[in-house]
């Protein structure tokens, strides 16, 4: 390819990468389990903090159906996606969002980041690895001073726990 085929490549795999963490979040959202499934390469894997994780598309999916079990309404908000390029088929990224999730009677806020590994398979860019690590969460009560505690992740029904990231109190 010229330097200009290159580059015009890599807008679209970046336009692409993209799309794929706001069509993963949708589907979260709308119980698409059939697309959270095809987000995953084949090896690939889910993990987040304090909660067990997933290989392969469908087992991911299916963990993900069995925490939604928990859930009412939720919204995945995407607000940034950081990616770096390894190779022509291969990046990584960082990708920063808050979530609203109603469970057990009470609305949920938070702020996480998935740390991401892609890989492009048959043409099409998808999840190697996903990791979802807890910046902040809790009922919308508590939000107001969850930043300022050393135990800034509250998921009702359970004991506050430390971020995954060092919080500055």
């Amino acid at each position: 390819m010229t330097d200009i085929e290159t580059r015009v490549r890599r807008l679209e795999d970046r336009a692409e990468l993209q799309d794929l963490a706001v069509r993963y979040f949708l589907a979260s959202d709308f119980d698409d389990f059939d697309v959270i499934a095809d987000a995953f390469a084949s090896g690939g894997t889910f993990s987040a903090g304090g909660f067990p994780g997933a290989t392969g598309g469908q087992e991911i999916a299916d963990m993900i159906r069995g925490a939604r079990a928990n859930f009412g309404t939720t919204i995945h908000t995407p607000h940034y996606v950081l990616i770096d390029f390894v190779d022509g088929d291969h990046a990584t990224g960082l990708v920063g969002a808050h979530l609203e999730i109603a469970t057990g009677g009470t609305s949920v806020y938070g702020a996480v980041r998935y740390e991401d590994e892609y890989v492009r398979v048959d043409g099409k860019w998808r999840f190697a690895s996903r990791n979802m690590r807890t910046i902040h969460v809790g009922p919308w009560d508590e939000v107001s001073s969850s930043l300022t505690s050393d135990l800034p992740v509250r998921w009702p029904g359970g004991e506050p726990t430390a971020s995954d990231y060092a919080v500055k109190v």
